[in-house]
């Protein structure tokens, strides 16, 4: 993606302070782990070290390493004015992919002096390492970029233990690069490879055209951990900083590079090194693993199945009559409600006969649903007649009830201290759509809580701009939900901006396309207490398994109109298939009620796909808000504590050169429970997206409370991926 000039000492500056700010979060974290964590705060044998590019490998080549299944880690590096901040996921147990944010002090290409520079990296496992065969990687890097840091390569390392009777373990790393890798390259080009690359121009689209093409050299290293701490690195690289040293920002005096790293703990890796000869540099590597949190999830332990008397020992508990009676529903209603209350669950609606019983609650304390069913059903054992067999459990979500989870008693009370008692109750369960209505339900005054309401900071990032790499605005954010009948919602929040520097940008809009986010700077520049969004909802059941919601009013801050959407989602499946409506005209720049004249008909046809394993897949193909039509594609993993990480791209009938830098919209999403830190049961989170550039090409509405996100964490296909929590 095209580079900027800017003003490099303070990008230094921000760099030095993060590297410093990071690293002491994580280690005041690690002080409130138990002596017995911090004892195994060592760098684990699978977990490899990173290079200054943020991917697994020696200093500035890469290592034919994955990291563990699912990790996420950040690097922040800095030698000889350059500066990469890397973050990276291991999205598969072979397939690594990374985003990087690069700048480099007074390169001057295209009339710029200073540059940013954002690009991809994908890397692919091709063997693992066996007893004799050492593992075998493919990668590319900046393969959907400027063309700036561009190349491939094919690279193994085999590791040896205790080699020579040496203490430790030692890798050797061998490889071809291209590209990049390549720039005096030794190996004469079987294929000459395009030479324009993609710089100067939109970037962001995959230059196929380049790949493995042109000339090619070995690269080579050896990275010795000498203890559980201390890990030295030695290496030959193949890359000649051509251009940098052209332009001055380095003087490149050897191909050798050698450094010393130390695992400050589980999770932070500092380093040291001299580079080619004449620059020193520094590198901090920080690592997370969603399955281990900062805090373990510490949920209070539930209270024991009550098991019924058998029918011969107290036949009088057995009976049946008290059915009979009118106020038995809410009697058992009373009961129950403080019972379920102390659980962090709500009733919502109750429905009993002699035999079965049917409980739609809702779970106002857990990530996972599967803790909130389990601790219903044992409420019911502990409050209910002994003749309720049958339990059936429906959880609600924002007044909509999503799945039927139907267990019995009997199962229950005979599984609880059974060995496999997760997997042996999970296959006796049943699982279904809970119908739209109740019949015979009793519900208490307050089933659907009227008035909520909150106040408190608020913090707005802003990514990528040229002149200031992250911008911020902070404030305080206001915001109420009315709710006055099942399915109706009234709500709104405001902000008042204290702090910021977001509307300071002095970038100006070249958009081809009607303005619909690349003028998100006059908004910015607004009022300092704005309307963020007013806005009224409801959403039903039109059937067991279809969804329904309308909402209008001031729906984002840039957009106000009406959403209306319709969703299929049986429990049972893996697929759910969605459309959404709307009609929406922009909103003045002040953020107060005045309307634009810009009016646009907006809308999506959508699939959902459940593959297994945390992955969900999602196709949205419709009209965008510039009127621009395609599709987005959306990838994401999912992890049972709630962690989330997710990649996407958009692509339309606009063309690169309309829409622009960047070339099509694309990003990340990260989304991280809350509890993950604390180590305490909520339902928050924090998620984020990330843009490299956000254009008006692929830009589409934000609608609050979209159907999909609140109905599939209640389905099944959810509740067993988490299943074995039931118990807890």
């Amino acid at each position: 993606m095209p580079l900027h000039r800017t003003t490099f000492q303070a990008f230094t500056l921000k760099t030095a302070k993060r590297i410093a700010v990071t690293c002491a979060a994580i280690a005041m974290t690690g002080q409130l782990a138990s002596a017995e964590e911090k004892s195994t705060r060592l760098l684990h044998k699978n977990q490899p070290s990173q290079n200054f590019y943020g991917l697994p490998g020696l200093i500035d080549m890469p290592s034919a390493e994955a990291l563990p299944d699912g990790q996420f880690a950040v690097t922040l590096s800095y030698f000889a004015g350059i500066s990469r901040n890397t973050i990276t996921f291991q999205a598969t147990p072979r397939l690594t992919a990374s985003f990087r944010y690069a700048g480099t002090k007074d390169f001057n290409i295209g009339g710029f002096v200073d540059y940013r520079d954002r690009s991809f990296d994908i890397r692919y496992l091709a063997v693992r390492e066996k007893r004799y065969m050492p593992a075998l990687a493919v990668g590319l890097q900046d393969f959907a970029g400027t063309g700036i840091y561009s190349g491939e390569y094919v690279v193994a390392t085999k590791t040896f233990n205790n080699p020579l009777s040496l203490p430790g373990t030692i890798k050797v790393t061998a490889g071809v690069g291209w590209g990049r890798l390549a720039d005096g390259g030794v190996f004469d080009p079987a294929r000459p490879r395009f030479t324009g690359g993609t710089s100067g121009s939109n970037g962001g689209s995959p230059s196929y055209d380049t790949w493995f093409r042109g000339k090619a050299s070995p690269f080579a290293g050896i990275e010795w951990q000498v203890n559980d701490r201390l890990g030295l690195k030695l290496e030959y690289s193949s890359d000649t900083y051509d251009r940098e040293v052209r332009q001055g920002v380095l003087e490149r005096k050897s191909n050798i590079n050698f450094g010393a790293e130390y695992q400050y703990s589980e999770r932070v890796r500092l380093g040291a090194y001299y580079l080619y000869g004449s620059e020193f540099g520094i590198n901090a590597q920080i690592q997370l693993n969603p399955r281990r949190a900062l805090n373990p999830l510490r949920v209070s332990a539930p209270r024991a199945v009550v098991v019924r008397p058998t029918r011969k020992a107290n036949p009088e508990a057995w009976r049946t009559d008290w059915a009979q009676s009118a106020s038995a529903p809410t009697q058992l209603r009373d009961l129950l409600m403080p019972e379920l209350q102390n659980q962090g669950l709500k009733l919502y609606a109750l429905s009993v006969t002699a035999s079965s019983a049917e409980l739609r609650f809702i779970n106002q304390r857990y990530q996972s649903d599967s803790i909130a069913v389990g601790r219903a059903a044992r409420s019911l054992a502990r409050i209910l007649p002994p003749s309720v067999e049958t339990f059936k459990l429906v959880i609600v979500q924002n007044d909509l009830p999503v799945s039927l989870v139907t267990i019995r008693r009997s199962d229950l009370e005979a599984l609880e201290f059974q060995p496999d008692a997760a997997d042996a109750l999970f296959a006796v369960t049943g699982f279904g759509d809970a119908t739209p209505q109740l019949v015979g339900e009793v519900r208490p005054e307050d089933a659907t809580p009227k008035f909520s309401y909150s106040i408190g900071p608020y913090v707005d990032p802003s990514y990528f701009d040229p002149d200031k790499p992250v911008r911020a605005d902070a404030g305080i954010r206001a915001a109420a939900s009315y709710k006055f009948a099942p399915g109706w919602k009234l709500a709104g929040s405001i902000k008042h901006r204290l702090i910021g520097n977001i509307g300071d940008s002095t970038r100006t809009s070249n958009s081809v396309l009607p303005r619909v986010r690349t003028n998100g700077l006059l908004y910015s520049q607004g009022s300092t207490t704005r309307l963020s969004q007013l806005y009224l909802s409801k959403q039903w059941k039109p059937g067991n398994s279809t969804y329904a919601r309308v909402t209008a009013g001031y729906l984002e801050q840039m957009f106000a109109g009406v959403s209306g959407e319709l969703l299929w989602k049986p429990s049972a499946s893996r697929l759910a298939l969605g459309v959404e409506a709307n009609y929406v005209k922009q909103r003045d720049f002040d953020g107060a009620f005045g309307l634009l004249d810009y009016t646009v008909a907006t809308g999506h046809v959508s699939a959902y796909y459940e593959f297994g394993n945390g992955y969900h897949g999602q196709l949205d193909v419709g009209r965008y808000l510039a009127g621009d039509i395609g599709g987005t594609v959306t990838l994401t993993r999912e992890f049972r504590n709630g962690w989330a990480v997710g990649g996407f791209f958009t692509l339309t009938d606009v063309s690169s050169a309309d829409f622009g830098e960047g070339s099509f919209d694309k990003g990340i999403n990260l989304t991280i429970p809350v509890n993950w830190f604390l180590g305490k049961p909520t339902q928050r989170t924090i998620s984020t997206t990330i843009r490299p550039i956000q254009r008006d090409g692929g830009a589409r509405l934000i609608v609050p409370g979209r159907l999909y996100e609140q109905v599939r964490g209640a389905q099944k296909k959810a509740l067993s991926s988490d299943w074995a929590r039931v118990w807890e």
